[in-house]
């Protein structure tokens, strides 16, 4: 064999990070920032693009005409690059977003929650990829069942809400639920570097979803006095609480979040039909698409009218934390891998680090 062959035979060889999301989203590592509400914004979704990965727009608290202007934002700082809007199923303008989506050309609409099949097929008929985050086998086989194009499992140890299950146990449940579908899997819960990401790789994942490590960096629009909250956290200061909408939420455990749970729910609904009404305002949500949402909320997911208010309400909360940068009457929603991060980073630099850490993984093994 010639040393010319030779040098053609290990240039082909396959590079073990350029997996199946990377072919699916046409992004060179695969890494996803996750559409975190009130802070995945253009500044952060245009980074992302620009170091490799593919960054996520939070579109829920926004309105459709900040949207409009957040995804041309975005494709001005990252030309050429794809990226992610992150839709709730139930929004009352869900279609009119879609509509948005697709004379944008936009790649990809991710859901934290299941949307319906006849929404997943008018994305599939305009070539958009739909990811949806799932915390079970039976959600993530439903998912496919109807068309959904990747998937994010999300573990317990994940921010915001959350199931109960170990990421390290339900990752394999939701590979194996997708096995010889075609359907990507992305692991999310608890991942922050390389060797996170070629543990991924192991489990038969092909990538990772980040929330709280992109939150941790210095794009993040987060103010700086609340990072250092965050960075100051110890992987024992998180709790996962119903007190703020009635479903499991992982948050940093401050006096507001012990008070809170203290508190009896009747109380707590006053206050939280008050600040519903103020995400109303701040989102241009007519009252009576709010109340049609509510309604579907409580309907689909067997809510109280009570739990729909919270469930209103915890948008508000959030914004008081990590926007407005008072956490003393807001919550701070993160996962429980805060504790393992300790500097601000630029994207830039975090994915290359990111980068790096894998192939020495990697190597490492082979080598073993």
């Amino acid at each position: 064999m010639s040393v010319g062959s030779e040098s053609t035979e290990h240039a082909a060889a396959p590079d073990p990070l350029h997996t199946a999301v990377c072919d699916r989203f046409g992004i060179r590592l695969p890494i996803v920032q996750t559409g975190m509400g009130w802070v995945s914004g253009a500044r952060l979704t245009a980074a992302t693009c620009r170091a490799g990965g593919l960054g996520i727009l939070a579109s829920a608290t926004m309105t459709i005409d900040e949207l409009r202007l957040a995804m041309s934002k975005v494709v001005e700082r990252a030309p050429g690059a794809p990226f992610g809007v992150n839709l709730l199923p139930n929004q009352p303008d869900l279609r009119e977003r879609i509509d948005l989506l697709v004379r944008e050309g936009v790649a990809v609409a991710s859901f934290a929650g299941a949307p319906s099949a006849d929404v997943v097929a008018r994305l599939n008929d305009a070539g958009i990829a739909s990811i949806v985050t799932v915390g079970a086998r039976r959600h993530a086989e439903k998912m496919v069942g109807i068309g959904v194009q990747a998937l994010i499992a999300q573990g317990g140890e994940g921010g915001g809400h959350t199931g109960s299950t170990p990421t390290t146990l339900l990752l394999p449940q939701v590979v194996d639920a997708a096995a010889g579908t075609g359907v990507p899997v992305l692991a999310a819960g608890g991942f922050f570097d390389g060797r996170g990401l070629v543990a991924a790789l192991a489990y038969g994942a092909d990538g990772i979803a980040m929330g709280t490590r992109f939150l941790l960096t210095r794009e993040s629009h987060v103010p700086d006095h609340v990072k250092d909250i965050y960075v100051q956290t110890p992987v024992t200061g998180t709790v996962v609480t119903e007190a703020i909408d009635g479903a499991p939420q992982r948050v940093i455990r401050t006096e507001m979040i012990e008070a809170l749970e203290k508190t009896p729910a009747l109380v707590r609904f006053p206050r939280a039909a008050a600040n519903a009404l103020r995400f109303r305002k701040l989102t241009g949500t007519p009252l009576l698409d709010l109340l049609r949402t509510g309604r579907a909320m409580k309907q689909s997911q067997n809510l109280t009218w009570a739990q729909v208010a919270l469930a209103a309400n915890a948008p508000m909360m959030t914004k008081a934390g990590v926007v407005d940068g008072r956490p003393e009457v807001g919550i701070l929603p993160t996962g429980q891998v805060v504790g393992a991060i300790g500097e601000l980073p630029t994207v830039a630099d975090l994915l290359a680090r990111i980068e790096a850490e894998a192939r020495a993984a990697l190597a490492r093994l082979g080598s073993a």
